[in-house]
């Protein structure tokens, strides 16, 4: 069994590493032609960076194997033996947070490197070290007030038959109330929120919203602008927490009409229901992770001489869950792409015109840096979008 799992995770490896190595490789050719929707020095800078990301991104995935190695050999054993004097619950809690914490510290300096290096290089990067330090302190503290009552909860369910139904249930649950929570609970503790103040623009956002029966508690403005340069909006939350969040360099670098086709695609999300298409997938996929590890074979566990533990089961589901992701990925992709032309279709006519999206589209495009072309294979298991010269093929055709 452990043979036929390390043969899978290194399939998998191999896999991201042939992914990245063909996106650089396309990069580095395609940057050379003639520019699509920059200027030559904008389609040039955006190659450099999207090349800079993908070789960041060789190292993550030969650390990840690194650390698969580890623990599957050593590392869980190690780890269970540390905390065995304890009572079974901070056993577990220590397992569990040690495991995570781990991962966190090796992965901390390529992290660290991709914020404050590539980043900083292109003029992404605005938080200083001091603001990155105060965050990743409310971020542990986070994890251990949300994580703690989730392992102790999901420790009780292992005792119970089909425990892996009821945990998939419980978390799934879960994941829902914190979507409803966290633009008005979570997002402040790391953002501050204002109202929009420019009155004509909220009123044609709540007019937007109207059209589409789309309810929100407001229109609120975050400070983004103090970490990060790159330009975004989210509608967050459900039912009365709903809300319109813009980020600030959003609202700086477009105009009115851009701004509301980008809302405009996103109410178009909204509008053909692929929210709830979004919560079935990522459902399934978690649905599908939970009933693997509910099945899993005595034998693994006997090879790597563990007990089928609580803290095992959520080690096992930390480890395995990318690898599940990569392979069920493709077909998530292929609907989200599908569901882009229809937002944009929504947006398009919300907007007035298909023109003001493509305008936005561009100032995007520009502004994030975003290489306007990918390898196939990179957009066949990451792109969760169509490449942007078939989303502007497919606003021509627009009338």
């Amino acid at each position: 069994m452990i043979t036929i799992i390390s043969a899978l995770f290194f399939i998998y490896i191999a896999l991201k590493l042939y992914i990245s190595i063909s996106q650089i490789s396309y990069i580095s050719q395609r940057r050379k032609e003639e520019p699509f929707l920059l200027s030559k020095e904008e389609y040039l800078q955006a190659g450099n960076y999207g090349i800079e990301k993908e070789k960041l991104s060789l190292f993550s995935t030969i650390l990840e194997y690194a650390l698969f190695i580890f623990w599957i050999n050593d590392g869980l054993q190690f780890l269970s033996a540390t905390f065995s004097e304890l009572s079974p619950t901070l056993e577990t809690l220590a397992f569990v947070f040690g495991f995570l914490a781990i991962n966190w510290l090796v992965s901390l300096p390529l992290e660290f490197y991709q914020k404050f290096v590539i980043d900083e290089k292109y003029g992404f990067n605005k938080s200083t070290k001091k603001l990155y330090l105060l965050d990743t302190v409310k971020e542990i503290a986070l994890s251990l007030i949300i994580g703690t009552p989730i392992i102790i909860g999901i420790s009780a369910l292992i005792s119970f038959e089909y425990w892996w139904l009821w945990t998939f249930f419980s978390i799934f649950a879960l994941m829902i109330f914190i979507n409803m929570v966290y633009p008005t609970l979570i997002a402040p503790i790391f953002n501050k929120m204002s109202k929009l103040e420019n009155s004509e623009l909220e009123s044609e956002i709540e007019t937007l919203l109207k059209r589409v029966g789309f309810k929100s508690s407001g229109v609120f403005v975050m400070d983004a602008s103090k970490r990060d340069s790159r330009l975004n909006a989210y509608f967050g939350g459900f039912g009365k927490t709903k809300r319109v969040v813009l980020f600030d360099t959003l609202v700086e670098k477009l105009q009115n009409r851009e701004l509301l086709a980008v809302l405009g695609h996103e109410l178009g999300h909204f509008k053909n229901g692929d929210i709830y298409k979004n919560i079935g997938m990522v459902g399934f996929l978690l649905f599908s992770i939970f009933y693997v590890l509910g099945n899993i074979p005595t034998e693994l566990f006997e090879t790597l001489k563990l007990e089928e533990s609580p803290q095992i089961f959520i080690a096992f589901f930390v480890l395995f869950s990318p690898l599940f992701s990569l392979f069920i990925m493709p077909l998530f992709g292929y609907i989200s792409r599908k569901n882009e032309y229809g937002a944009d279709e929504v947006g398009s006519e919300l907007a007035g015109s298909p023109l003001y999206l493509k305008e936005a589209l561009k100032k995007l495009v520009t502004e994030n840096k975003h290489f306007p072309n990918s390898h196939y294979l990179y957009i066949f298991f990451y792109y969760t979008h169509p490449p942007l010269a078939e989303r502007f093929e497919a606003l021509e055709n627009l009338k």
